[in-house]
């Protein structure tokens, strides 16, 4: 029996990142989640070292 492997994505990582912030600061989910996708915007140019 296979059992099939779900994708990872972007946004789940950034919900998962917000959602653990989330439970650390109080701060509402939403927020930061709006907060982490502004920063991908303004470095989108870069990347991470391999």
């Amino acid at each position: 029996m296979r059992v099939e492997k779900k994708k990872v994505t972007n946004a789940m990582i950034l919900r998962s990142v917000a959602s653990s912030t989330a439970i650390e600061t109080g701060k509402p989910v939403k927020s930061i989640e709006r907060k982490l996708k502004a920063n991908r915007l303004k470095y989108e140019s870069l990347s991470l070292a391999v």
